[in-house]
């Protein structure tokens, strides 16, 4: 398989949780800062709206395919082994390998109540992960003395990888605005923190599959949801088949010549 492949405006790897949590740990063993992002439609659409975003995420050391409809955007352009890797999995994927490997985590994000009980329940799902940070950062943005003092505190306790719960953009564009000063693998996760504190429902693994995950979180949430995904489903939809219009009126117009 090829490594990458365009969707849109932003370059993804359809690549297994495995062959990501083995990258993400090789890293952050041999102490490399990376910023790693799971790509959905929203962050997707984002970019492809937001062309500052856009070149943001260009940056990104890895963009997995977070959602299935990347997953068969990425197959359509012939990447017939294209996989999902979604954030939660890679998550407790990367923890579990993180545990075993001597490596420290951290967590960044959500409300304080939501990130302390994300770092219970990890530990007592992997006994001795070592979790060195955990901060719940205000829902603004910090003053310049307080974002010192994270960068500062973030490095005198150096958590080898660090999870990263803001939402998008914001998560992502934190993360890259960070990396240079770090020297840890930041992970952007989304909802994750939630659905592990419990806060969130998980869809069965069938949905997952079937590409239905989004319709399952639109019945949890419908007020904070419905928006977005009638605007950015839809319009993901006909952008992806437009573009497989333009590349199969491309390849027609070339085998001509």
């Amino acid at each position: 398989m090829r490594d990458s492949v365009q969707i849109l405006s932003t370059r993804v790897r359809p690549m297994r949780v495995d062959e990501a949590v083995r990258l993400v740990c090789q890293w952050a063993t041999g102490r490399v800062a990376r910023a790693v992002c799971a790509g959905n439609v929203h962050m997707l659409m984002e970019a492809h709206n937001n062309p500052g975003f856009a070149g943001t995420l260009a940056a990104a050391d890895l963009i997995v395919c977070d959602g299935r409809p990347l997953v068969w955007a990425a197959r359509l352009q012939g990447f017939r082994d294209a996989h999902q890797c979604r954030g939660l999995d890679l998550m407790m994927a990367v923890c579990k390998l993180a545990r075993s490997d001597g490596l420290s985590i951290g967590l960044y994000g959500a409300e304080p109540s939501v990130s302390d009980e994300v770092r219970r329940r990890l530990q007592m799902r992997y006994p001795r992960l070592d979790v060195t940070y955990c901060w719940s950062p205000p829902f603004r943005e910090l003053t310049r003395d307080e974002d010192a003092a994270v960068v500062e505190d973030l490095l005198d306790v150096g958590p080898d990888i660090l999870f990263v719960s803001l939402g998008c953009p914001r998560q992502e564009l934190w993360m890259l605005a960070h990396r240079d000063q770090l020297h840890c693998v930041m992970l952007g996760v989304g909802a994750a923190f939630d659905m592990i504190a419990g806060r969130v429902a998980v869809a069965p693994r069938w949905m997952q599959r079937a590409g239905l995950e989004w319709v399952f979180r639109l019945a949890y949430e419908p007020g904070r949801l419905w928006r977005r995904y009638s605007r950015h489903n839809s319009a993901f939809v006909a952008l992806i088949i437009l573009q497989e219009l333009h590349v199969a009126v491309r390849r027609v117009l070339s085998s001509g010549d």
